[in-house]
């Protein structure tokens, strides 16, 4: 019995019941891999489940607006994902009558989409013989064939993509291609996998060799960046908070923020006059306080947040106030909504 024949016995004995497991439509499978892109199956289900229930087809997704949809993905981070997905269901409504492309090179075209995912639709929707590369499937080959080269380097990647294409059944591509992500997120898992009882265990190099630590290689990070971030809770004479929208490009592009004072390090109370006079454009200050003393440190990939809120007390009406009962409506940064559910404003 070969790899490819393995990886499907495997998977057959050994596959979650999942829901878009149970269709081939590509709109279902486009929003799982699109939500499963950096998410684990345990986190990106539920989101799955909300998005299916809200948007039942790609024409309802393209319908609603960009402030729902940021909403519903809340919590699950790299938004640009949302964004590109928002995008991608206007353009398939609008362009192709609601009917996603049924090629490869025809999905590559969409929003958002890349090798990875226009592999995966295209091989389960449509049978097409593309080997998918993810990180799961990744950490499968580099092990099983003992390859030290960095899969995040340009070589590595058009290496693995051939090597996946080499082993791959082409004859049962649907099936195989999910077998062998579900292999490698369950089985040949990131840290300390079963390899006693797994069926690649009398071929894997990694294993012989005593490397299934060590592979796959990735090149290093960039150095993280360290943000000194002070939220400005503004609530006015009236129980109006402040709200204002990012338009600037970046993770959190159109979500929504308390006013923010970027400040050079950690502001303690001694600095409380840099808070006041970044407060001075809303209206009369009456009190300033530090609703945690310690920042709260939010991981990004390429930088860490050390976070303070400061909840100001204005004597005067804010212009554009918002009601403090509405804010739990708008789509805002993670960090920001555990602020908001835990706050008695």
């Amino acid at each position: 019995m070969d790899f490819s024949q393995k990886i499907l016995r495997w998977y057959t004995e050994n596959k979650r019941e999942l829901p878009w497991r149970t269709t081939q439509n590509p709109y279902n499978i486009w929003l799982s891999e699109v939500m499963l892109q950096q998410t684990r199956v345990a986190q990106g289900l539920p989101y799955y489940k909300k998005f299916i229930k809200a948007f039942p087809t790609v024409t309802d997704l393209a319908n609603a607006s960009e402030e729902k949809v940021l909403k519903l993905w809340q919590g699950l981070g790299y938004y640009s994902r949302a964004r590109n997905m928002h995008a991608t269901a206007r353009y398939v409504v609008a362009e192709n009558g609601a009917e996603f492309p049924k090629t490869y090179e025809g999905l590559l075209k969409l929003k958002g989409v890349g090798d990875y995912t226009a592999s995966a639709i295209a091989s389960i929707c449509y049978g097409e013989p593309q080997p998918v590369v993810d990180g799961n499937v990744y950490r499968v080959l580099a092990r099983y064939f003992g390859v030290d080269l960095p899969t995040n380097s340009t070589a590595g990647i058009k290496y693995f993509k051939q090597l996946a294409k080499e082993v791959m059944s082409a004859s049962t591509v649907r099936d195989y291609n999910q077998g062998i992500m579900e292999f490698g997120a369950i089985q040949c898992a990131p840290k300390n996998p079963n390899c006693t009882v797994c069926p690649l265990n009398d071929g894997c190099k990694a294993l012989q060799k005593g490397l299934v630590g060590q592979l796959p290689v990735k090149l290093k990070k960039n150095k993280v960046k360290k943000r000194f971030f002070n939220y400005l809770v503004l609530i006015d004479s009236d129980g109006n908070t402040q709200l204002e929208k990012r338009t600037q490009k970046g993770i959190w592009q159109n979500l929504y923020q308390f006013p923010l004072l970027e400040s050079e390090g950690v502001l303690g109370m001694m600095d409380v006059h840099l808070v006041e006079e970044k407060c001075k454009g809303f209206g009369t200050v009456s009190s300033i306080e530090s609703y945690n003393q310690e920042p709260i440190v939010h991981k990004l990939s390429h930088q860490h947040l050390y976070t303070k809120f400061w909840v100001v007390k204005l004597s005067s009406v804010l212009k554009n106030g918002v009601s403090v009962e509405n804010v739990k409506e708008y789509p805002v940064p993670v960090l920001m909504a555990d602020f908001i559910n835990t706050y008695k404003f």
